[in-house]
């Protein structure tokens, strides 16, 4: 068994976790639709906490599977990335970073910023996990749909669908190779020119000097120097909202939104849940609740007892 061994079995043993319930956690069935609208609002807060128990309940899953007990086990990197490696006789070291995606929120959240240098054997796929409650709000976490797809393709899509010199600079991390572990860096990072139209005019004819390929972006030293030339001449500012995975038009990633969106659950698919409860319209929405989830009116009188 080799890497790429190793990563489709895991994939193809993720893949089957579609429909699966994890017992970590019951939310109850809220008392009223009052109840319910409000706790559609906050329902996203608890995304964090889950993901992380799914993550945990993950590794545990694959360490259950038979064939990999001959060559190794999964192990979980808290903190470091990626999330999980498999350890063992196989070179070089397969592992999987696990995100999980609440699909009621606004977007994937989740970051990838490890540079394409860190990928050079494509050694680390990236799994994103769907997740939502058995009945939209309430119940047991259930994984809906999963993701898996190469980390390489992932810092690629990313790369290039941010890089625009000399608007937007993608750079790379300097060389720390020779820093202790916790101290090297692994990070790209965006900046967007923040100059005056006459600067902006001026960067253009350097990155113009540069040829045809001087457009193409590419992790090396070299090319990176010519980036940075233009972040110590003109003012740029560091992009707090760089490498979001919902934004790099990753092509299987966008598949799969579509897919999950599509994904019919309690009366309605996905996409419906999450266009209708994030309106502030809130008697469709507590007519909704009442139709698909079987939440009441409150009653007092039952309260009172």
């Amino acid at each position: 068994m080799n890497t790429q061994d190793v990563i489709r079995s895991a994939s193809h043993y993720l893949d089957g976790l579609s429909g699966h319930i994890f017992d970590i956690l019951d939310i109850t069935k809220p008392i009223s639709v009052d109840a319910a609208v409000n706790l559609s609002k906050v329902i996203s807060k608890l995304s964090p906490l889950l993901g992380n128990l799914i993550e945990f309940n993950t590794v545990e899953f694959l360490n259950k599977q038979d064939e990999f007990s001959e060559f190794g086990k999964w192990q979980r990197q808290d903190p470091g990335f990626p999330d999980t490696i498999f350890v063992g006789s196989v070179q070089p070291t397969p592992g999987l970073e696990i995100k999980a995606w609440f699909p009621l929120a606004t977007e994937i959240t989740a970051r990838f910023k490890d540079s394409q240098n860190h990928f050079q054997f494509d050694q680390t796929y990236v799994a994103i996990l769907a997740w939502l409650p058995e009945r939209v709000i309430y119940g047991k976490p259930r994984i809906v749909d999963v993701c898996v797809v190469s980390g390489l393709s992932v810092a690629a899509a990313r790369d290039n669908h941010y890089h625009n010199p000399p608007d937007y600079l993608v750079l790379e991390p300097e060389d720390t190779t020779q820093r202790t572990a916790n101290l090297q860096q692994t990070n790209t990072n965006g900046y967007k020119f923040q100059g005056s139209t006459e600067e902006f005019l001026e960067a253009q004819k350097i990155v113009e000097s540069w040829g045809i390929e001087g457009k193409i972006y590419r992790p090396t030293r070299e090319y990176q120097l010519l980036l940075r030339e233009l972040l110590i001449r003109y003012k740029y500012r560091l992009d707090t909202n760089f490498a979001k995975m919902d934004r790099i038009v990753h092509p299987g990633i966008e598949q799969f939104k579509r897919r999950v969106f599509n994904i019919e659950v309690s009366g309605m698919t996905i996409g419906q849940w999450n266009r209708l409860l994030s309106t502030r319209r809130e008697n469709p929405i507590k007519q909704a609740l009442q139709t698909y989830l079987d939440i009441k009116e409150e009653n007092i009188d039952e309260l009172i007892e």
